[in-house]
């Protein structure tokens, strides 16, 4: 029964420019008032995020709501994958969507209206996707899991400049990328996947499972994150004029038709780069991991969700 649940909600009160804590009062009279039973914390940092989530399985929570952007999903999902104590898709997230691209839950229409999204919660439907799992093979840091899209190159570049211009929303990775036309140099790659291998100077390697990335670009040839496939764009040897000259193809989905770009689909790809000189950022969900070789895996229907 709805009513016999116990909630955990984790709220990261820098989401949206500080949106997420302005409107928390906002979202908690209206959890109490549809009946939700809930305990709340508000995160720190990622980190505080992830501990919370394997504090909140540890203390025998399945149902968890993550008021926040991508980052926050992100951050909720990989202390989903990490703690050991329950199947992973044994724990059910619901979103209330409050951040700055939001683009995970563009793909299943999730709204950012925060009445529609807690009925959505509320109506109890449950759905799994699959995970990504990234293991930097020169280091011995712990894998960092992702659930919409992950990429290294000149994406990773966009990454680490979003964050200057979150003032401008969405709009902010539009900027971003227009920024890290000046500074970034495309990097030598090899990617391995298929068994089949794939050397070429690139502008960036993207790994995704959904749809959307980048405050709304379409970036790799999307079929479904139930699949068990990853969905592979290598974009080649882009020019800075390539580059302006299809930034509407970004965003509608076409950018994948060009004859620079090579698509494919995967459960695993390894990417390294070549040139020891020029080590491109890594990025995952819009969050910078790292930089240097990766492999990255599917997890399939790994991360349970309410959706639509």
């Amino acid at each position: 029964m709805f009513n016999s649940k116990k909630w955990f909600v984790i709220i990261n009160p820098t989401s949206g420019n500080g949106k997420a804590k302005t409107l928390w009062p906002k979202i908690e009279h209206r959890l109490n008032r549809e009946g939700f039973q809930f305990e709340f914390y508000f995160t720190s940092s990622g980190a505080h995020n992830i501990k919370l989530v394997q504090f909140a399985v540890n203390q025998g929570f399945s149902d968890i709501i993550c008021i926040g952007g991508d980052g926050t999903i992100h951050n909720t999902v990989n202390g989903v994958m990490s703690q050991t104590t329950v199947a992973t898709s044994s724990i059910n997230v619901g979103i209330i969507p409050i951040g700055t691209g939001n683009d995970w839950v563009k793909t299943y229409n999730i709204p950012r209206n925060i009445e529609d999204a807690i009925s959505i919660i509320k109506s109890g439907k449950i759905i799994c996707q699959d995970v990504g799992k990234i293991e930097f093979l020169d280091s011995q840091k712990p894998p960092v899991f992702f659930n919409n899209l992950a990429g290294i190159g000149f994406d990773g570049s966009v990454v680490s400049k979003v964050g200057s211009y979150k003032n401008f929303g969405a709009l902010a990775y539009l900027i971003g990328a227009i920024s890290g036309l000046f500074s970034f140099k495309n990097f030598d790659v090899e990617v391995d996947a298929n068994s089949q291998k794939i050397k070429t100077k690139s502008l960036m390697v993207l790994i995704g499972l959904c749809k959307y990335s980048g405050g709304g670009m379409q970036l790799t040839e999307y079929t479904k994150p139930t699949d068990g496939l990853f969905d592979i764009s290598i974009a080649k040897n882009f020019s800075k004029l390539d580059i302006l000259k299809n930034l509407v193809k970004l965003f509608n989905g076409s950018i994948v038709k060009l004859k620079k770009v090579e698509t494919l689909k995967t459960n695993t790809i390894t990417v390294r780069c070549k040139d020891k000189l020029n080590i491109p950022f890594v990025q995952a969900d819009g969050e910078l991991i790292g930089t240097g070789d990766i492999k990255a895996s599917v997890i399939p229907k790994a991360f349970s969700f309410y959706t639509k």
